[in-house]
């Protein structure tokens, strides 16, 4: 938002418009950088007729928009050498074995090295015995009816598949069931209606299209393209068209696996009011921002701690932005005054270009450019509240950390969408919460350090790795650090995330005043350099309840002790019990044979209420089983170092602690509990690998 003269608020507020004239055409948006398209279309199965247009249609789309195609029947292309020529990977109407293992491994690395992979239809219908494979297209095809109109709903209308699609979609086609769901880990981008055809078998939830991202590249799948009629379609060639740019990664999109959301906005404006001068247009079931400056925001309901997405488009150098944490009130500028303000507009200053928290705190602008869609298409944002820390994510993308500690403002509150000011056009689409309860899951507060209340001797520090981009820096002894007003009941434990390459030294947890009373000291350690990051943690004892002034205190020899990048305070609330710890595709965290050797391998398997799969949880502790401890190998901190049952040692190989995203943390590694290669099938490793909070690293602890 540019601050604009109170005076213009004195025009009446007008009503939202409600138009029902059809959407306009997207604008152009600037042409991709030229990139190249691999087709491949072997079969060892079935044979689609449709394949030579299939084709064919994708050399055209190539040549309207900046790709070069390639295509082949020849599984040889499949070596490392020539696939690095491409960006994207596109398995057109494939079936049955068509890849060597040698083929097979040269294609895991090239997805492991930022690859792109397209399914079309059958490829659904290919290496049924390559566990990777599966696990990148998403789901294995199971049957299908005839040929048949059908009714497809489309979910996302953010992807650039599936953007320039009305809610439903009419066509004809050949449909496939699924063996699995594919939602557990993918971002379901159009489903089926059932009712509109005859044959489905998967019921009401039955995915057609869904994007993900699987071992460091980037997948789209369709379960269209059957027909030869199907590559005539401007729709259906438009859609392909999208999720080819996805997988080449010339569009973004936020591909993470999403459920739990509540509808507040989908054509509907119930619930919602207009404050101030302006208005939306709504139509197609998209609201479009019309004069102003006012706000239109939901009415029915605040809200606390929470997940809220929505999707924008901006059609230029347009303004607008999302309102967070303010009271009800029929006057914009009390959202400016009370709330908080997720600016979009790409070209402003730092700390209120699209992504800042407005005026206060910048996006970390690399990232957000790197994960920012131009005008013209559209964007993704979450944002995500915990207690009054806001995290931003685009496209899926983080790029913004940041706390709230002023005691008027809180993070808490309604929420609402900027109109701007004539010509200033955006529009946003699928505005939808999911609420995480009247606490943080997990109870936990975490703070970013260098957002502290007052200070001495300390300043941030920008830092690539940080989390929010900055750290706190400049750490010399005596130092310290004060966040004011934090909420400290049941606060049994505080961990940090550090990191040094000078000689380390102490935090000193206190209350009060830089001297005053001593809840916990940690040390800290030199990680390894100044950007190899690590997490520290220490028991508190005689915590007081309620909203208090916190002080970190700084200790050691030297100066350049280290940074501090966040810090939490960890409640013993939730993740305490004894049962089942349920993971990725709703199976179980398991001891294989039910073994209790030293070094038994822990791994993913079908929940079955035995007692290899009933686990002992004891927060910011051991998870135990069969009388052992979950363990790190040999204290192992690298990527991809085995977990195991061992005898319970009381190391930091042995600790483990539950995060607000749901994923559960080894703080000595500063690693997250992860099913390897996000591979669902029963046996697969347990390990520890960097945490992001994707759906391999989510766990709900009994």
């Amino acid at each position: 938002m540019r601050r604009l003269l109170r005076t213009l608020l004195g025009v009446g507020a007008a009503t939202l418009a409600v138009l029902a004239a059809p959407t306009a055409v997207t604008p152009v948006s600037a042409a991709d950088a030229p990139y190249d398209v691999l087709v491949f279309s072997k079969t060892a199965g079935f044979r689609h007729d449709s394949i030579a247009v299939g084709t064919q249609a994708i050399r055209d789309l190539g040549a309207a928009n900046s790709f070069t195609v390639t295509a082949t029947e020849d599984a040889t292309a499949f070596s490392t050498a020539n696939l690095s020529r491409y960006e994207a990977v596109v398995f057109l109407n494939t079936t049955g074995d068509v890849l060597d293992a040698t083929q097979q491994a040269a294609f895991e690395a090239y997805i492991g090295a930022g690859g792109g992979y397209v399914g079309v239809h059958s490829a659904a219908d290919t290496e049924y015995g390559w566990s990777f494979y599966g696990n990148l297209v998403g789901a294995y095809f199971a049957s299908h009816p005839a040929i048949q109109p059908a009714t497809v709903r489309v979910e996302d209308r953010a992807h650039p598949a599936t953007a320039h699609l009305s809610p439903t979609w009419n066509r004809t086609d050949e449909w496939y069931n699924y063996q699995t769901n594919a939602r557990s880990t993918a971002r379901v981008l159009a489903t089926l209606d059932e009712s509109s055809y005859s044959g489905g078998g998967m019921g009401a939830d039955h995915p057609h299209a869904w994007c993900k991202t699987y071992a460091g590249g980037r997948a789209f799948y369709t379960g269209g393209g059957h027909t030869q009629a199907s590559y005539a379609e401007p729709a259906f060639r438009a859609h392909l068209l999208g999720g080819i740019r996805y997988a080449a990664g010339r569009a973004k999109a936020d591909c993470r696996p999403e459920t739990g959301y509540t509808t507040l906005y989908n054509g509907s404006t119930t619930g919602w009011s207009q404050a101030g001068p302006g208005s939306f247009s709504n139509t197609d079931a998209t609201l479009t921002s019309v004069g102003g400056m006012g706000l239109y925001w939901y009415s029915a309901k605040q809200f606390t701690n929470y997940s809220l997405k929505l999707d924008w488009r901006m059609a230029g150098d347009d303004n607008s932005g999302v309102f967070i944490g303010f009271p009800p009130s029929s006057d914009p500028w009390s959202a400016v005054n009370n709330g908080y303000e997720i600016q979009i507009d790409a070209t402003d200053t730092a700390d209120r270009t699209t992504g800042a928290v407005y005026t206060f705190k910048s996006a970390d602008v690399a990232a957000r450019d790197a994960a920012l869609n131009p005008p013209g298409e559209w964007n993704t944002y979450e944002l995500l509240v915990e207690g009054e820390r806001l995290q931003v994510f685009l496209n899926g993308v983080k790029i913004n950390d940041f706390t709230n500690t002023d005691p008027v403002r809180s993070l808490a509150g309604h929420v609402g969408l900027q109109n701007h000011g004539t010509g200033d056009d955006v529009s946003f689409r699928n505005i939808r919460i999911r609420e995480l309860g009247t606490n943080p899951p997990g109870g936990n507060t975490t703070v970013q350090a260098e957002a502290f209340s007052s200070a001495n001797g300390v300043s941030p520090y920008t830092k690539t790795g940080a989390n929010g981009g900055q750290t706190l820096g400049y750490v010399d002894p005596g130092d310290w650090s004060a966040y004011n007003g934090l909420d400290l009941t049941g606060v049994t434990s505080f961990r940090s995330r550090i990191v040094s390459g000078g000689p380390g030294g102490t935090i000193t947890v206190r209350t009060g005043s830089p001297t005053g009373p001593v809840l916990g000291s940690v040390a800290v350690p030199n990680t390894g350099g100044w950007t190899s990051f690590a997490d520290v943690t220490t028991t508190l004892s005689g915590v007081p309840s309620g909203a208090q002034n916190l002080y970190l205190t700084f200790g050691g020899s030297g100066s350049g002790l280290f940074d501090v990048d966040d810090f939490t305070l960890v409640r013993s609330t939730g993740g305490s019990g004894t049962g089942p710890v349920r993971g990725l595709a709703g199976k179980c965290l398991d001891v294989a044979n039910g073994g209790t050797a030293d070094g038994t391998k822990v791994q993913l398997w079908t929940c079955n209420g035995t007692a290899a799969q009933t686990w002992t949880v004891t927060p910011n502790s051991t998870i135990k089983a069969l009388g052992k401890c979950l363990d790190v190998s040999g204290g192992g901190t690298a990527d991809g170092t085995k977990v195991q049952l061992w005898t319970c040692n009381g190391s930091g190989a042995q600790n483990w602690s539950a995060q607000a995203d749901g994923t559960v943390r080894n703080p000595q590694s500063g690693r997250c509990l992860d099913v390897s290669g996000n591979n669902s099938a029963d046996g697969t490793q347990i390990h520890i690998w960097t945490c992001t909070g994707a759906a391999n690293q989510r766990w709900t602890l009994p």
